[in-house]
């Protein structure tokens, strides 16, 4: 496989690490975006003790500007960039009734707004060189919908839908864009819900675990391959047989 320059956003979760790691195992040069310095540069040393070397650049991508500074910066350390994993996301859970706007807009902004604010800054160049592999981490909860997750679940859907949109803009240029929607993965986050509401999490996945990190991770590897230029505006559903559609 040819190397090349990754930006996975959102890079330092538990997901995103995974996802790090097997596109450095590729041999891709792979940079992520921080805000928090410390906890960015502790993620940073863990992982070199690991066996992997990380480019770190601060960057809020729900801010445009940032955003923008964020590619710039990535492509003066590392090049061009020409694989995107739009991974970055939060959660702020409460029923829709009791959501206030600040709620809703800082999930939409992140999970969905960076979706445009990263992949403005890349489109470009990758459609110049004729080549591009984007991909959207979403949700089985962008699916199926999820009770006291109206806003998770509204960006994580919407983030489908700019995946086809952006494929078929942008096939004949040689970029593919796709979807991944994880289910529920054993990350920290998932970890620290209460034991008895992860079993009846749990309960529900037919295959009867939880997802590993590196599974989602596999799924992109998988995409971003010179061998996957066939495939673009596909959803991956990975999530133990939770949710199954069409």
């Amino acid at each position: 496989m040819t190397s090349r320059v990754a930006l996975v956003t959102g890079g330092t979760g538990g997901i995103g690490t995974a996802i790090c790691r097997y596109l450095a195992g590729l041999g891709h040069k792979v940079a992520t975006n921080y805000r928090s310095e410390a906890k960015a540069k502790a993620w940073q040393d863990e992982q070199r003790k690991a066996g992997f070397e990380f480019t770190l650049v601060m960057g809020d991508v729900a801010d445009p500007a940032s955003a923008q500074a964020l590619v710039q910066e990535v492509e003066k350390q590392l090049g061009p960039i020409d694989i995107l994993v739009n991974n970055a996301g939060i959660t702020r859970d409460t029923t829709f009734h009791k959501m206030n706007h600040a709620q809703w807009q800082d999930v939409i902004a992140t999970n969905l707004g960076s979706c445009f604010n990263v992949t403005r800054q890349v489109i470009d160049g990758m459609r110049a060189r004729k080549w591009g592999r984007i991909v959207q981490i979403s949700s089985v909860n962008g699916q199926k919908g999820q009770y006291g997750q109206a806003n998770y679940a509204a960006a994580k859907a919407g983030m489908h839908g700019f995946t086809i949109s952006l494929a078929l803009e942008n096939a004949k240029f040689g970029i593919t864009v796709n979807t991944v929607s994880p289910g529920y993965v054993g990350t920290d986050m998932v970890m620290a819900v209460p034991e008895d509401v992860r079993n009846k999490i749990i309960a529900q996945i037919p295959v009867g675990r939880l997802g590993e990190p590196g599974e989602i991770a596999y799924a992109v590897g998988f995409l971003v391959d010179d061998k996957a230029a066939w495939i673009t505006g596909a959803n991956i559903s990975i999530n133990g047989g939770q949710y199954m559609g069409w």
